[in-house]
């Protein structure tokens, strides 16, 4: 039996693999760079190691000194996670030769697999069902533009080596594709060390469905049914589920059929995930495989009640499968969100920083159903320019897909950070679509329902409205503990640019909680709740429903930042009278960005290439910055000149600094 596991990863991943080896009583070996010496999971593991700089090439893809913790430490097996080195055949290889266990498939597997080119050559033999497409890795704009008019735009071009989005461009007229074929090669050479792209058919409106599978090293197969992971931003997924709202029984046993096929021909023996794309009318195609531990596993194992993890590391030491294909049942349905520290209203810029306050999501304030939370962060934890984003994966499970998408709705709302910028409201605005609700998924869907991108208060109803202002203007009551009524209960509760009059009839302060009851419109409600000045989560019942609120700040005693239902608002009460008042106080200008651009996020100046009066015109490049391993390209929004270039490349900058100032055409 395995007896000690180096993890070579970092975050939520490390920690969820320390709860399953602690379960079985193994014991754990964290490695981590400079800036995670005071991360989560290196304080869970038994035994940690620094292993060198934050660069993901000085530390966690640095082979060589893994090793060697590995076996300072007397580590028997490393578990790579997801990402990093989990589908580095030449680091299995090393292990091997090192004897040294590794939690996930043989190399020969991995590489067939790992390089996009060979497996679907691979699927082509097989029979399996695949995108029309060029499969030999292009070598040039020029040969990719040919290509590219004999398939048909729109293509994709994908990396050979690549996931989680990286490396991957659509082009939909021969006029963007030099510079997407660059971008895509270069990207790709950063994060894999390996250029090579090919170029496939894209197809519109596709959903993305996965199979995940389960083989061990005595040729026993299964699968655990799929999981729909088409909600994605940039190539990412940002909400899977499991099941599918669309994949019927015959559906999910053919993809598994394929799934597996192809895993036998490779001689797979771990946990695995075949990946489809799916077209307007149901007809699959194999996208990839990935030979490591997916994101999303925790909704398969809510659903299926198996611990994959547990799972690879038995089939790593040599154990047959105990399960049998009749053995697996999924049951209820599962939803994850990932939150992320990320700008959703600037285009998912991401957020670095310190995260000061942090509360996950309790379960006692919902009825039914699991919550589960995987991450990796707690209060003071810093979110690193060096790595993913990612701060957490909000899972739940409930008895149907509806229940389970009004229990992670509530869960987000009860999940509070500060520190960061987060995408939760946005998650939210997705959550609560009719669309959504009804299963009519696609990988476009985040970019076809935020067309002019997202806002806070694009999701804004009159109900919402209506619950922001009884609770902010209970709220107000609560600080002032005492009102009298009789002299001013009319209040006026200014959100976003509307309006809204409440009349107070009633307040009572008990132990029981804060009774307030009033009129808005005519209508008359019910406030009840036992939130305390100091809660940053305020639930309440408003007419006997429940609600829940986020209180980010309270400047003073009528003004406060509230959240409702992903709607982030900056709510000002005031006595009615004031109303007229209000009105007349002096608006703040903006500041003029018409002559620099500034810096959208934090990150690397990778390319730039501009001089000292250089014409530039509308949609010109000017500066390439890298953050969190995705190339961002920066272009002009307008015909100008340079002024002055303030950074350089290789230049660390920050949020909103300056990068380039320009002047009027001369």
């Amino acid at each position: 039996m395995i007896k000690k596991i180096l993890i070579a990863n970092r975050g939520e991943i490390a920690c969820r693999i320390i709860t399953t080896s602690k379960k079985l009583g193994i014991k754990t070996v964290a490695i981590f760079s400079e800036v995670d010496k005071d991360s989560l999971f290196v304080s869970q593991a038994d035994e940690s190691y620094c292993i060198g700089r934050p660069e993901p090439s000085e530390s966690y893809l640095n082979i060589d000194k893994i090793i060697s913790i590995a076996k300072q430490s007397k580590a028997d097996a490393i578990h790579p996670g997801y990402g990093f080195l989990s589908e580095n055949a030449e680091f299995v290889k090393k292990l091997n030769k090192e004897k040294i266990i590794f939690i996930g498939p043989n190399p020969n597997a991995i590489k067939k697999m790992g390089d996009k080119i060979e497996s679907k050559n691979l699927a082509i033999q097989l029979k399996l069902n695949v995108i029309p497409g060029h499969t030999a890795p292009v070598k040039s704009s020029k040969e990719a533009l040919s290509i590219s008019k004999k398939i048909g735009f729109p293509v994709l071009l994908k990396a050979s080596a690549g996931g989680g989005g990286k490396g991957m461009r659509i082009v939909r007229a021969d006029k963007e594709l030099e510079e997407n074929f660059n971008a895509a090669k270069s990207e790709s050479k950063n994060s894999f060390g390996d250029d090579r792209v090919f170029i496939e058919k894209y197809i519109e409106q596709p959903r993305h469905i996965e199979i995940q599978i389960l083989c061990d090293k005595h040729g026993n197969q299964l699968h655990l049914g799929e999981r729909e992971c088409s909600i994605q931003r940039r190539y990412q997924k940002v909400i899977e589920e499991c099941p599918s709202p669309l994949v019927d029984n015959k559906m999910r046993e053919s993809m598994a059929s394929q799934a597996l096929r192809l895993a036998k021909e490779v001689g797979y023996d771990s946990a695995g995930t075949v990946e489809f794309v799916v077209d307007s009318n149901k007809n699959f195609y194999f996208l990839e495989m990935n030979t490591r531990l997916q994101v999303e596993h925790p909704v398969t194992e809510l659903v299926t009640g198996i611990d994959l993890v547990e799972q690879m590391i038995y089939c790593a030491d040599n154990k047959k499968l105990k399960m049998k294909q009749s053995d697996i049942k999924l049951n209820g349905w599962s939803i994850e969100s990932r939150i992320y520290a990320e700008d959703p209203s600037k285009d998912f810029m991401p957020s670095i920083g310190r995260v000061l306050q942090y509360l996950e999501p309790d379960s006692s304030n919902f009825e039914g159903g699991k919550v589960r939370n995987d991450t990796g962060i707690t209060p003071g934890s810093e979110i690193s320019i060096y790595y993913d984003p990612m701060i957490s994966k909000l899972a739940v499970h409930h008895e149907d897909r509806s229940s389970a998408i009004e229990l992670m709705i509530n869960s987000l709302q009860n999940y509070y950070l500060s520190g960061v910028e987060n995408n939760i409201g946005f998650l939210i605005s997705i959550l609560n679509d009719k669309k959504f609700k009804k299963g009519h998924l696609s990988t476009n869907f985040i970019k076809d329902k935020f067309k002019i991108g997202y806002k806070s208060e694009m999701g804004i109803t009159e109900e919402v409205a209506r619950n922001i202002s009884i609770a902010s203007t209970s709220m107000l009551i609560k600080q002032l503990k005492k009102i009298d009524l009789s002299k001013s209960n009319e209040f006026t509760v200014k959100i976003f640019e509307q309006y809204i009059n409440l009349k107070i009839e009633e307040i009572s302060f008990s132990d029981q909680g804060n009774l307030i009851s009033g009129k808005i419109k005519n209508t008359k409600f019910i406030f009840n709740s036992n939130w305390e000045l100091n809660q940053k989560i305020l639930i309440a019942e408003i007419d006997k429903n429940k609600k829940y609120f986020k209180v980010n700040k309270i400047q003073n005693f009528h003004q406060v930042n509230i959240e409702h239902l992903g709607i982030k608002a900056d709510v000002k009460i005031f006595p009615s009278h004031q109303k007229n008042y209000y009105e007349f106080m002096p608006k703040i200008s903006n500041e003029d960005l018409s002559k620099k651009l500034i810096s959208p996020m934090p990150g690397l100046v990778k390319t730039i290439q501009l001089e000292k009066n250089q014409k530039v015109k509308l949609g010109d490049q000017l500066i390439i910055i890298e953050a969190m391993k995705m190339e961002n390209i920066l272009r002009s929004e307008k015909d100008c000149f340079i002024d002055k270039v303030l950074v350089k490349e290789g230049d660390s900058v920050s949020t909103n600094q300056e990068l380039i100032l320009f002047k009027n055409q001369k």
